[in-house]
């Protein structure tokens, strides 16, 4: 069941580009923690399944290195970790310290599967901003930095991760104690 942030006639601003900016930062740093952990998890499951000598092995010989396997489970838990914050409370605690929120336009929470969309049009972006980068080469950050600017810029209150999902970023009112 969506939960209602507030009723669905009052319209809050949304979010400006500076602060979502700001807000991806930091959950960037957020995110980077939360795959290192992951990472580990996962190595030491592997190292368990595998043995440890053998796994070891496998290291030395370069023979872990792209895994697809560690690929979509690090996929996977980012869009967990960041569906959880959009699902429960419209804030990851990068939005919480901007004062931002993604919401419905009525008022309510978003559902997982709005969470997908926007995850996987963020990271279809990203992948594809990189890949072009890689192929021009020493120009990577002239290519790759205005894709990725597009995605969160919002043209008349609206990126293009909030048409995707069919949900907006607004700013949250001050409290009034």
């Amino acid at each position: 069941m969506p939960r209602r942030f507030h009723d669905a006639e009052e319209l809050l601003p949304p979010a400006t580009f500076v602060k979502r900016a700001l807000a991806i930062i930091y959950d960037g740093l957020i995110s980077i923690a939360v795959l290192l952990v992951a990472t580990w998890v996962y190595t030491v499951i592997g190292g368990w399944i595998t043995g440890w000598d053998r796994f070891e092995e496998m290291a030395e010989a370069g023979q872990l290195s792209g895994d697809p396997g560690l690929t979509f489970v690090l996929f996977l838990v980012l869009y967990l970790f960041f569906a959880y914050f959009w699902t429960r409370i419209g804030q990851t605690l990068g939005m919480q310290v901007w004062r931002i929120r993604i919401e419905n336009l009525d008022g309510t929470s978003v559902s997982w599967s709005q969470a997908l969309r926007r995850y996987v049009t963020a990271a279809a972006v990203f992948f594809l901003a990189l890949l072009a980068g890689y192929y021009v080469g020493s120009a990577t950050l002239f290519v790759s930095l205005p894709a990725i600017i597009a995605l969160f810029l919002p043209i008349n209150g609206l990126s293009a991760t909030d048409r995707m999902s069919n949900s907006v970023v607004v700013q949250v009112p001050k409290e009034t104690r």
